[in-house]
């Protein structure tokens, strides 16, 4: 049986409803809004100038789609090794450290400019981006784990909330890095985000709560053998898939096209992340409110994606001309589609485990948010390498066109998923799915 500790106060039950925010919610969330915004901001200013930067320092665009994609298979593992063992670690000081590897990591990389070009640039590249990940991995996965811990009822909602943090970071890092960039030089961006990074570990050490609970025996094989589980995460993969992508081609593929500086670059990048920071919290709030939506969302955001994508190049066969309006415009295509697609994913899998007998409690949760982060991570690896191959063989509008042909398949089968489903299931008044068992279909 799980116990909480705060050593500031006494809390109600955790899963007791309230319309007001207890003390240790607040604080929970305060300490939660500071890692998200923190470090997607230090995540973020690469795209408007690293690739430029590395290219000069003799990286071939596919080496920069692997510099981003190690990062990915980094954050995987770590994702996975830390959803399994945060009960032991400790949850809260598994996101402070994570919180301090990441910002020395992140001041590192702002000194590789003087280093050789050639071998030794491009070995530290990935060594450092590696290291980094598995502290990003830490951080987010007790973040996401600790979030569904503090607030079971309404896990959506405070994710959507805390995705406006996240999509403040994914706003401001493209343009802030761009133009620290043109003014002062490829160092001084990584120093100033990340001491501010630094900032946030003392901050959290002092406010987050914290939660200790006993270990499960559960696994990720048994949460993997649910098909509903295995088509979300498909789904999840898709969205990170893209992001990857733009990462690693976007910037390259505006400077080509549209003769854009680094600082406009990071300007077309609030194009998609504008959308996503403001569609976050009012996706997450109706899905907890009307949790048999979210399949609805998952699909039709998975469409909409791949619409996005197909007009991003556009795909060549429209024979359509490359317009920057355009551009700007399915970018945020993408951004609301990726808040209407992505917010549902999480709760789900939540929901599905707990109907399938799994514990419920820290143990379960940090399985969720590793499997979460490992499949996120594994479509971050995946997209910026697939991506720059197909952009340096064949064109940035075919390569896109890939990625919106991923995410209309992920959406495709869940959409059949659902309807072989739907017989056997019936919502009840309060939106929660009862299964008829009388009616089976398909075994989850």
């Amino acid at each position: 049986m799980e116990a909480v500790e705060d050593p500031q106060q006494t809390e109600e039950p955790t899963h007791a409803p309230s319309s007001r925010m207890t003390r240790r919610q607040l604080l929970t969330l305060i300490s939660m809004a500071s890692v998200n915004f923190s470090s997607m901001i230090c995540y973020s200013i690469l795209g408007p100038f690293f690739p430029t930067e590395a290219v000069k320092k003799g990286a071939s665009q596919t080496v920069v789609g692997l510099i981003f994609g190690c990062y990915a298979l980094c954050n995987l593992f770590g994702s996975l090794i830390m959803g399994r063992y945060i009960v032991q670690i400790g949850a809260k000081f598994m996101l402070i450290a994570g919180l301090f590897v990441s910002s020395g990591c992140t001041i590192v990389f702002g000194l590789l400019d003087r280093v050789p070009a050639g071998p030794a640039f491009i070995t530290l590249c990935f060594v450092v981006r590696s290291v980094d990940a598995v502290g990003f991995a830490a951080a987010m996965t007790s973040s996401f784990a600790v979030t569904a811990k503090i607030f079971p009822n309404n896990v959506a909602t405070v994710l959507g909330s805390l995705e406006i943090f996240t999509g403040l970071g994914l706003i401001l890092g493209p343009p802030l890095g761009g133009w620290l960039y043109q003014l002062f030089g490829y160092e001084v961006p990584f120093m100033l985000l990340g001491c501010f990074l630094l900032l946030m570990v003392p901050f959290n050490v002092y406010i987050l709560p914290t939660i200790d609970a006993d270990p499960s025996k559960d696994s990720f094989f048994r949460l993997l053998s649910q098909v509903k589980i295995v088509l979300i995460c498909f789904v999840i993969f898709t969205l990170s898939a893209g992001l990857g992508f733009l990462d690693a081609t976007l910037s390259l593929f505006a400077i080509e096209t549209f003769g854009l500086s680094p600082g406009y670059v990071g300007l077309i990048l609030l194009g998609f992340s504008l959308p996503y920071c403001l569609a976050s919290p009012v996706m997450g709030y109706f899905t907890d409110k009307y949790p048999a939506t979210r399949s609805s969302f998952m699909v039709a955001g998975g469409v909409a994606t791949a619409v996005g994508f197909c007009f991003l190049g556009p795909v060549p066969f429209l024979h359509i001309q490359s317009q920057l309006w355009l551009v700007v415009l399915m970018l945020s295509v993408i951004g609301f589609s990726l808040g209407m697609t992505a917010l549902p994913t999480f709760p789900e899998i939540i929901t599905c485990a707990y109907e399938n007998g799994f514990q419920e409690g820290l143990s379960t949760l940090g399985m969720v948010s590793g499997l979460f982060g490992a499949v996120w991570s594994f479509g971050m690896f995946y997209g910026p390498i697939v991506g720059g191959l197909l952009t340096q063989h064949l064109s940035f509008q075919w390569a896109a066109a890939v990625q919106g042909g991923l995410a209309f398949m992920a959406a495709f089968l869940l959409a059949v998923y659902y309807l072989f489903q739907r017989p056997q299931q019936r919502v009840s008044e309060d939106g929660s799915r009862q299964t008829d068992e009388t009616t089976p279909l398909l075994n989850e």
